[in-house]
């Protein structure tokens, strides 16, 4: 299975952390603010503003606040030093918006240029003000990447909004996306699959024979790591829940998981996960005789 390749990719010595016994640690990037302080209109546009500042590498179109934090990767960084102030060809760009925690989340793929690249931008907002910018950033040599498959895979999914009696409450969107990452460590756990759903990891796709009966189950290791510093972001809208988190607490393992709800079951996965392994085909199936994320 892939998930024992990440095993091997993460494993570099120390003990797995122990499970939390009240749910995941709390995250010390973006603690939930008393009460919100942007609006679902400002978040959009905030996010169009990111779009095209990444389009033209000028991040000055963002409405950033004087003390602003940047991130990549999970790793404080200078203004100057991050990919924002590079202009890319921009494939594709979904955005999803969370005006309870005032975050946003940006996926952007770029499958044209010296630099193919899948990106997963966090704007942390406040009265306004574009507080935080933290981009996990993905390129050839990460985990399964493949721009290409990711493009063709994420453009043949649907992320169009949902109709009010598709949504699924936020309490059991994080319970669900707790569930599916509680599982690399411990088996029993129950999260909320759905039929038909697909798994898009960096650029390996798990239902390329477009299978009625496919479930985002396929492949599940048990046993793996802890997956800890997990912050979210819920779009209920969209039906999305973002999870920002790193596995087993790892510095050098951070990751990104963007689960797509649907009557209450997971329809689609996203994950980026910036490091080295394995590669993706164009086709989204494994580079190098790797195990097939199909199989």
């Amino acid at each position: 299975m892939i998930r024992k390749l990440l095993l091997a990719a993460l494993m570099l010595g120390g003990a797995t952390p122990a499970l939390a016994q009240n749910g995941p640690p709390p995250s010390p990037y973006a603690p939930l603010q008393d009460h919100p302080t942007c609006t679902r209109d400002q978040l959009k546009a905030a996010t169009t503003a990111y779009v095209e500042a990444q389009r033209t590498g000028d991040i000055s179109k963002l409405p950033l606040d004087p003390k602003v934090h940047f991130l990549t990767n999970m790793k404080t960084v200078e203004r100057g030093e991050g990919l924002w102030n590079t202009a890319l060809p921009i494939a594709n760009a979904m955005s999803f918006h969370d005006d309870k925690r005032c975050k946003t989340f940006t996926e952007i793929i770029v499958n044209q240029g010296s630099t193919p690249y899948v990106i997963g931008t966090r704007l942390y907002m406040h009265d306004g003000k574009v507080i935080r910018v933290d981009s996990i950033v993905t390129k050839p040599g990460d985990w399964l990447f493949n721009a290409n498959a990711f493009l063709k895979y994420t453009k043949q999914e649907n992320w169009e909004p949902l109709h009010r009696y598709q949504r699924t409450a936020p309490a059991e969107m994080i319970r669900g996306a707790n569930a599916y990452l509680d599982g690399f460590a411990d088996k029993f756990t129950d999260p909320p699959w759905g039929v038909p759903c697909a798994r898009l990891e960096g650029g390996a796709y798990t239902n390329r024979n477009n299978s009625a009966t496919a479930s985002c189950e396929a492949g599940m290791p048990a046993g793996v790591l802890y997956i800890t510093h997990r912050d979210y972001l819920i779009d209920e809208e969209m039906g999305v829940i973002n999870v920002f988190c790193r596995f087993g607490g790892r510095e050098e393992a951070p990751d990104s998981h963007t689960f797509r709800y649907i009557d209450g079951k997971f329809r689609q996965i996203h994950t980026l996960t910036p490091i080295p392994g394995p590669q993706a085909n164009d086709d989204g199936s494994m580079a190098g005789g790797a195990p097939d994320p199909n199989a």
